[in-house]
């Protein structure tokens, strides 16, 4: 390690475009034209000790859905996280006296209602399998009792909230806190995070506040451990690095923007080829943005001692804004740059500001690639929209980090903590149009396919370079890659968690 970076695994080096790589020898998989239908109700083997917590969620959540009023479930139409067409046909595991909620013992919140409560109490539960009509045959161990019992009281509380009746949902989400820890089995810690990011929004409705304190060290830290025990980083630096390194080839002058470049720990690898390249290195100009000067002096400062090092011209932009809150003058364009815009999505914080502001910086820019890492998991929408979405999607990545951590792990616990609870709370008690005063996208790939973008398919070097990250990982683990349409995704099991997709303006070509 020099200078806070350190060049990742060798065969993790990006891939030169001039070399060829045939990846179906690599075990890729055959592009296929959309996601992979999902087995039936009656076919599912539902296991929460072997890490199948988001089939779980979902084979329940569908059943609760059903049982909703017509005007609590209309949002949930059309949601592209899940599929509810079917609630007409499949019947409700549930009867009405299972969803009753129990009388437990409550806690308080203090004054400002930041600290929350964690038990690991639990009433006494009813056993379905004491009929079995009404469970359809289906006998339910004490684990998944309490795990259905748990995800009918927090799909009650989200029925609350996106209703405007606050003083139910914060009675219901105290019993909760009761019933749900975050060091306990998968559903009790994605119920706890759900649970308490829901209190946060109905606290924060009543107290008027809107923005949480940012923490970027428990967030550095956290990314780090994320990076070691999962693919999802890597795979999101590699193939964007790909991607601008093709974009790059035998061009002398490059300016790469990062829309929110934090410590800037996907640069060193992408420089380090650059440096070594057969056209040799070309002058890079990188702008940084983000909310804290001193981190970003500090990441320019590390980015500059580093390709000092490799022998490389370098220079380094900062700016402590939002993208979409800035002037294109903040950005100055020379002639004969090649320009590149990166974007990991996440939840963490609002990264741009208003998206239609971003896309209009954008469209100014007009970047030779944009190179986009997405969650695939929605923003817009209503509340429901985004509780059921958000619901599966988190689901599957406790899921894939149970697979490899036990629950008591203190890595495990440090990701789920600073990064996983974070994005919940940010998704559900933050982000929203009804929060934050402004629509927000939905997808980015299909934005920028209506305006003046072409998408560039993923090479099948950007493929064999997904598929090595993957193979770091036992196939046991679950993890799984597509290529659908030019974009990448990587999954867990049957559900895609984060894509990746190149881009280029036509007002570049």
């Amino acid at each position: 390690m020099k200078g806070g970076y350190e060049v990742v695994h060798g065969a993790l080096d990006i891939i030169q475009p001039h070399e060829p790589w045939d990846y179906a020898s690599l075990g890729f998989p055959s592009q296929v034209s959309g996601s992979s239908p999902k087995p039936g109700i009656e076919n599912r083997t539902v296991n929460l000790e072997k890490n199948e917590l988001s089939v779980w969620v979902e084979h329940v959540t569908k059943q609760l859905i059903s049982d909703l009023p017509d005007t609590a479930s209309e949002s949930l139409q059309g949601d592209s996280s899940m599929v509810y067409e079917d609630n007409n046909v499949v019947q409700s595991l549930l009867g009405d006296q299972y969803r009753q909620r129990k009388t437990i013992r409550r806690s308080y919140f203090d004054g400002n209602g930041e600290d929350f409560q964690w038990c690991n109490e639990l009433g006494s539960e009813a056993n379905l399998c004491e009929n079995p009509e009404t469970a359809r045959g289906i006998c339910l161990t004490r684990t998944e009792e309490r795990s259905l019992s748990l995800i009918t009281h927090l799909l009650d509380c989200a029925v609350a909230i996106s209703v405007d009746n606050l003083g139910e949902a914060h009675k219901m989400l105290l019993e909760l806190s009761q019933m749900a820890s975050p060091y306990g089995p998968s559903a009790e810690r994605i119920v706890a995070y759900f649970a308490k990011a829901m209190s946060s929004r109905v606290i924060n409705s009543w107290l008027g506040i809107c923005c949480p304190l940012i923490n970027h060290k428990n967030i550095h830290d956290a990314f780090q451990v994320l990076n070691n025990v999962s693919p999802f980083i890597k795979f999101a630096h590699f193939t964007s690095n790909q991607s601008i390194l093709e974009a790059f080839q035998w061009r002398d002058r490059v300016h790469i923007i990062d829309l929110d470049i934090m410590q800037g720990l996907q640069w060193p690898a992408l420089f380090h080829i650059l440096a070594t390249r057969m056209e040799g290195p070309p002058h890079v100009r990188m702008t940084g943005l983000g909310s804290s000067m001193e981190i970003l002096t500090e990441t320019g400062k590390q980015l500059s001692n580093f390709a000092k090092r490799l022998g490389m011209p370098f220079e380094f932009h900062a700016v402590a804004k939002k993208f979409g809150e800035i002037d294109v003058s903040m950005i100055p364009v020379r002639r004969g740059e090649t320009m590149a815009v990166h974007w990991l999505q996440h939840s963490l914080y609002d990264a741009t500001g208003p998206d239609w502001k971003t896309m209009r910086l954008l469209e100014a820019l007009a970047p030779r690639v944009i190179t986009l890492v997405e969650q695939d998991i929605s923003h817009g929408g209503s509340f429901l929209d985004r509780f059921v979405g958000c619901l599966h999607y988190y689901s599957s990545l406790f899921d894939s980090l149970g697979a490899y951590l036990p629950y008591d792990d203190s890595s495990r616990l440090k990701v789920e903590h600073c990064l996983l609870y974070r994005e919940i709370n940010n998704i559900l008690a933050i982000g929203g149009p009804a929060r934050s005063g402004e629509e927000k996208f939905r997808h980015w790939r299909s934005e920028l396919a209506r305006s003046s973008f072409l998408q560039v398919p993923m090479s099948g070097n950007s493929m064999a370079q997904a598929q090595l990250i993957l193979n770091m990982f036992p196939p046991a683990h679950g993890y799984s890659l597509v290529q659908d349409d030019g974009t990448l995704r990587l999954g867990w099991k049957e559900t895609s968690l984060f894509s990746a997709s190149s881009w280029t303006s036509q007002a570049s070509r």
